[in-house]
Parts: structure tokens; sequence; C-alpha cells
């Protein structure tokens, strides 16, 4: 698969390494932009406040399926959106889900340690769901659908959840969520 990337810092970075190992092409963009025109999916993988800014300059998104990874850690979504994820919608009119922003991107290396496999929220667009779920797993984690696009605000606010779990004492965590006979 055509991977674009739009961030190349922790999480962008982490996970296009991870899809390189999986055989992936992926193209990393960093603040300059670029064209996107031949990816096939567009992760979009930088601060949440500056979500915006850094769309500005890539182009080649209209129609595209596109992937939000970022969080709204001091931030809050660009004026008339309830997430960034709709916002990126709004843009490109393509197929888009919320995903990789629930994990600590400090723990993509240590994935294949886990004794299971640890999961990943994504929320999002029917259209979206092949990809992001092949996305996840060669990645290294099993997807866990979480409703359609409109979710997307709830799942950019379990991170202060898990950030406060992490400051409890527990540190950085993977999860897994499943039916007690798959746990």
């Amino acid at each position: 698969m055509k991977i674009a990337v739009v961030g190349r810092g922790n999480v962008g970075g982490g996970l296009g390494d991870l899809w390189e190992q999986a055989s992936h092409e992926v193209k990393k963009l960093g603040r300059e932009g670029g064209d996107v025109s031949d990816a096939e999916v567009v992760v979009v993988a930088v601060p949440g406040g500056m979500i915006a800014e850094a769309l500005k300059n890539v182009q080649g998104m209209e129609g595209k399926m596109v992937v939000d990874a970022t969080n709204l850690v001091g931030a809050d979504p660009p004026e008339g959106f309830s997430s960034n994820a709709e916002f990126v919608k709004s843009g490109t009119n393509g197929p888009t889900a919320k995903s990789f922003n629930t994990n600590f991107a400090a723990l993509y290396g240590r994935i294949g340690e886990a004794p299971s496999t640890p999961c990943n929220l994504w929320c999002g667009d029917e259209e979206a769901r092949q990809v992001v779920e092949q996305l996840n797993r060669d990645a290294g984690f099993e997807p866990v659908y979480a409703g359609p696009l409109e979710n997307a605000a709830l799942q950019e606010n379990f991170l202060k959840l898990e950030f406060a779990i992490n400051q409890g004492g527990l540190g950085r965590f993977f999860y897994r969520m499943a039916p007690p006979d798959q746990l």
C-alpha cells in the first residue's frame, strides 16, 4: 500500500517505520509539505493544534482516504468542528478515520514484546474500515472499532484518561480490549 504520512515525529515517524517493515511504500512529509496524489491513504500525525497549518502545504488530498492520528493535548479542534478528524474530512471529502492516537508512540518498538496483541481504537467512515484495520494489524495492533466518525471527539478525549493512568503510576502502557474468552 502507498501511504503518505504527514508528520515525522514520534507518532508519524514511528508508524512510518512500522509500515515500512510490513513492506508498505511510505512517503514521510514534514513541515514543508508535499504532494500526496500518488498515495492510497494519508495519515496525519502532527501536533493537534497545528493540523490546519500542517495541511496548508499538502497537495493532492481531495477525495483521499485520510487517517487522523492527532491529539488535542493543550489545544482545541479548529473552530466549528468537534474533532480534528471532522476538520480533516471537511477539507478532503474522502473516507476519514481517527486512529493511532491512543497508544504511546514511545512504545512502538516494544509491540512485539507483548504476550498478547495490544489494541488500538479507531472510529470513522465505513469506507475506511478495511484500510484502517489493515494498517493497525501491520503496525502490530488489534483494531477496535469505536463507531462512526462522530465519535472522534470521544476518542480524542480518551487520551486524558490514559495520561491520568500513566501519571497515576502505571507508566506508559498498551491496552487490550476483548471479550472474556479472548483475554
